[in-house]
């Protein structure tokens, strides 16, 4: 028989609001028995269907909703989620560029399934034993929308233990290259599948790269935390010179492999800490035109956000003290803990303490092939303050 779960009174409302996560903490009863990762009704506490979903009972998210009406779970439903997927990013994304994510989760209506296209090659990560457990027919449904020449599956995510699910990576299709060459913003990009960050690039910055073009021409570029130098190649493709600063050597390679690949002889990489080379190009007097800051996320829970806003801050304070008069910083955060209220409380008090005048050009966010549900704060985790320090 199948789980019918029965929330508590009045824990219906984030649901109905549209809403995909039910906690365990929320839920007076469950009735019927199946396998972890079954399919599950989901009813509020006067018996009211809300929807369905796979359930885990090793999860705190016992089950993510995905269907809210008589759908049938299977690979039609996948194909045609997918499909519409696919068409809003072919509707928004520009041609200059040919790597996007193609389903993001909550937002596409399928929880925890990401999938990125390259080029040819589709790399996803699966993240819940539900979707784990139907991974054949997802692949399926990607060959029959995408027919891509490969895909490739990252499971190498901590998310997927609290899951009960192993650490594993490989491919789940076709062959898939250790490197793949993808246009982003009219640029070449070598992109590793396999090794890289996440599904080996950060897309979620793609709009943001592009906007930094017009704050760098001309101009002596500092990019920190460059991972494999997306923004540096744009700054590269309008500056006058780029310094590409990471503490990865293997991220920086790609850098140096990814300027050459586009003819770039302006971009100069340095390997180390990112708080303390800051403050040597400090004291060496060194000034840059614009400086972009787009770190790891300094916290990923609630209890982390006071450590991550004195992060946040040194690094901010230490960045504008390096921008020269009349020039420009653009600081970024991936962390939805850290609101966009709260991360310009602390630009503001970063360039009171740095001695700066700031003024705010633009915030930005994450690009439109990463679409944030209203009803899901999760989903809308990026921003970019983009200021003119005086």
């Amino acid at each position: 028989m199948p789980y019918s779960v029965y929330l508590k009174k009045g824990e219906e409302r984030r649901i109905l609001a549209g809403h995909s996560w039910v906690y365990a903490n929320e839920v007076a009863k469950i009735e019927g028995k199946d396998k972890n990762g079954a399919l599950a009704g989901v009813y509020a506490a006067d018996g009211r269907f809300l929807g369905k979903g796979y359930i885990n009972h090793l999860s705190k998210i016992l089950v993510r909703i995905f269907i809210r009406g008589q759908e049938e779970d299977g690979k039609e439903l996948y194909v045609r989620r997918i499909a519409a997927a696919k068409a809003l990013r072919e509707a928004v994304m520009g041609e200059d560029s040919d790597c996007w994510r193609a389903v993001f989760a909550e937002a596409d209506d399928l929880p925890a399934f990401i999938c990125d296209k390259y080029g040819d090659y589709l790399c996803v990560e699966l993240l819940s034993l539900g979707v784990d457990r139907r991974k054949d027919m997802i692949c399926e449904a990607l060959c029959e929308v995408f027919a891509p020449k490969g895909i490739y599956m990252r499971g190498d995510v901590a998310v997927r233990q609290k899951e009960g699910l192993p650490l594993e990576s490989g491919v789940l299709y076709g062959e898939v290259p250790d490197s793949v060459c993808v246009r982003e913003n009219g640029l070449r990009m070598l992109v590793d599948l396999k090794n890289g960050q996440k599904t080996g690039y950060f897309l979620d910055q793609k709009e943001n790269r592009r906007a930094i073009r017009r704050y760098c021409r001309g101009r002596k570029v500092l990019d920190c935390f460059c991972n494999s130098g997306g923004f540096s190649l744009n700054a590269a493709s309008v500056a006058k010179e780029v310094v590409a600063l990471d503490i990865s050597r293997f991220a920086l390679n790609n850098v140096e492999e990814n300027a050459r690949l586009n003819g770039f002889a302006n971009i100069a990489t340095r390997c180390g800490d990112a708080f303390a080379l800051l403050r040597e190009m400090r004291a060496a007097g060194e000034k840059f035109g614009c400086v972009v800051l787009d770190p790891p996320a300094f916290c990923k829970s609630a209890a982390e956000v006071q450590d991550a806003y004195r992060g946040y801050k040194d690094v901010n304070i230490c960045a504008m003290k390096l921008v020269e008069p009349g020039g420009f910083l653009m600081s970024c955060s991936c962390s939805h803990y850290m609101t966009a209220q709260l991360f310009e409380k602390m630009l503001r008090e970063s360039a009171r303490e740095a001695g700066r005048r700031a003024k705010i050009l633009e915030v930005r966010v994450q690009a439109p092939d990463h679409p944030a549900l209203l009803s899901a704060e999760e989903t809308s985790y990026l921003k970019a303050f983009i200021l003119q320090l005086e």
